[in-house]
């Protein structure tokens, strides 16, 4: 008998390039305000919008101040004046769900695993353009479900969030679950908090300085199959 049969997935840079839609939107929003973004700009937002959902995550910021808050520090940052910062945060959203690029042919690899495990999409992200971004990429027709943090009020890696994904998937047993995700964080760390396996999706084969449990790591998304298929044995 097949040790999983549901498998859990994160969103952004597991099955979506997170990274690249970024630097889209950010680079999108500042020309709508008359700007050009240069690639130290994206830098400089990528690592603060990284901390402030890091916060997010830990509890120690709402999320809806942490949106605008984000755009307040990197103006600051860069020495950015006259651009409204809640303006901004609007744009930003709209663009960041207008595109979507696949990781590791993430979309067929789904496609190819659907019918044979129950998959399910697990988020942190803004409701409204992940639901979006999901629609565009196709992924809301292949998943048997999509657990957004924004609605189910409570983010990984919180033990609820996962607690109340559970009591939604018809006869889910914690020991045939599997979560994979880049974040060691939110990912990883959710999946020790709600006692499932964990697969770290680690493409660029950082180390784990962390407590974290790891049960499985993979570069590329597709050598899922290999645990999937050893577990099988």
């Amino acid at each position: 008998m097949e040790k999983f049969d549901t498998i859990l997935w994160d969103v952004d840079q597991t099955l979506l390039d997170f990274k690249k839609s970024e630097d889209y939107a950010i680079r999108s929003c500042f020309r709508k305000f008359g700007r050009e973004a240069t690639d130290e700009t994206v830098a400089v937002y990528s690592a603060i919008n990284e901390s402030f959902w890091k916060r997010i995550e830990k509890g120690e910021i709402d999320k809806r101040e942490a949106l605008v808050q984000r755009f307040y520090q990197l103006f600051r940052q860069i020495g950015e004046e006259g651009i409204d910062a809640d303006a901004f945060q609007a744009e930003y959203a709209d663009a960041l769900g207008s595109v979507y690029y696949y990781q590791d042919d993430s979309y067929s690899l789904v496609k190819s695993l659907r019918g044979k495990y129950r998959q399910y999409l697990v988020t942190n992200g803004i409701a409204i353009t992940q639901r979006r971004k999901l629609r565009l990429s196709g992924f809301d027709q292949l998943a048997d479900g999509i657990f957004v943090s924004e609605e189910l009020g409570v983010p990984k890696p919180c033990k609820e969030f996962f607690e109340k994904c559970f009591s939604m998937i018809p006869g889910f047993c914690r020991e045939r679950a599997l979560i994979v995700g880049d974040s060691l964080s939110s990912d990883m760390q959710g999946g020790n908090n709600a006692g499932i396996a964990t697969c770290w999706y680690n493409p660029a084969g950082a180390w784990n300085f962390s407590d974290v449990k790891i049960d499985y790591e993979i570069r590329n998304l597709n050598e899922i199959w290999d645990i999937l298929q050893k577990e099988e044995r």
